[in-house]
């Protein structure tokens, strides 16, 4: 507990910038949907005839006329861009650097092995995650019901959900990759990279269906709010698939960092 309440005080101010800014343009979001929704009709129509660019962001399969449709595609690409960059980049800092930035100072002078170190962090970046995401969520319903819309619970609690996996397992993988790496910096670009790797990859297995094989690659595979909100569920094949992957990134941070030399 003494490592995870450090972790936490040290992660307070990104966390909280993390969640106001991706929350805030949430709401802003919701809130021009009232001035925009007499013009959907005309958007809809227009969005749905664009070809690749309609598949590639599932413009073709929900009516953006909706909120429904509206909050699949704009603010479920709000959240999936924005907690993905978030759980990348906090995941491949948990066990990166720690010569260069002290924390092997501060661990050497707990009674910890590596074990309780790794569950420490992952319990740390795990909790930051619920974090965000709960606080969203409520960010979320609070601007539905401000602008006077009726609430599509199972659909948005469904795609959170999606949202809240998604992070958690780019956030694995690269605690997992972490382990590897002696400096924080190099970390930072691997996280965006891998997390805007893995956005691509969903796009494009949406443009073609013989790419469809790479929405098991990805976890935007399963949380792709446009077939969450049209299927009304994720897909159980790229869902388990996804946590086998969280499950090996976290198994892979375990057994690298045991065998690290982190003096």
């Amino acid at each position: 507990m003494i490592l995870v309440r450090h972790e936490m005080r040290r992660a307070w101010k990104a966390l909280m910038i993390w969640t106001l800014a991706i929350g805030a343009f949430m709401a802003i979001t919701l809130f021009m949907y009232p001035e925009m929704k007499g013009q959907m009709d005309s958007v809809s129509a227009l969005f749905s005839s664009m070809g690749a660019f309609s598949s590639a962001f599932g413009l073709d399969t929900l009516d953006f006329g909706t909120l429904r449709g509206y909050y699949g595609i704009e603010c479920g690409n709000t959240l999936g861009i924005g907690g993905a960059l978030f759980a990348a980049l906090l995941g491949i800092g948990m066990l990166a650097g720690e010569e260069s930035s002290g924390t092997a100072e501060f661990l050497l002078t707990h009674p910890l092995n590596r074990h309780e170190v790794v569950t420490s962090k992952l319990a740390a970046m795990l909790m930051q995650l619920l974090i965000l995401n709960v606080s969203v969520l409520i960010m979320a319903f609070l601007s539905i019901m401000a602008i006077g819309e009726a609430v599509p619970w199972k659909e948005v609690i469904l795609l959170h959900t999606a949202y809240f996996l998604l992070q958690t397992e780019l956030a694995c993988i690269c605690l997992g990759l972490s382990a590897f790496l002696r400096k924080g910096g190099v970390g930072v670009g691997l996280g965006i990279g891998l997390a805007m790797i893995m956005y691509i990859l969903n796009i494009l297995a949406n443009l073609s269906g013989r790419a469809e094989f790479l929405k098991y690659l990805t976890p935007f595979g399963y949380a792709d709010g446009s077939e969450i909100f049209s299927r009304g569920a994720m897909d159980t094949g790229r869902l388990l698939t996804g946590l086998a992957m969280t499950c090996m990134g976290t198994v892979l941070a375990y057994w690298k960092y045991c065998r690290k030399d982190i003096l």
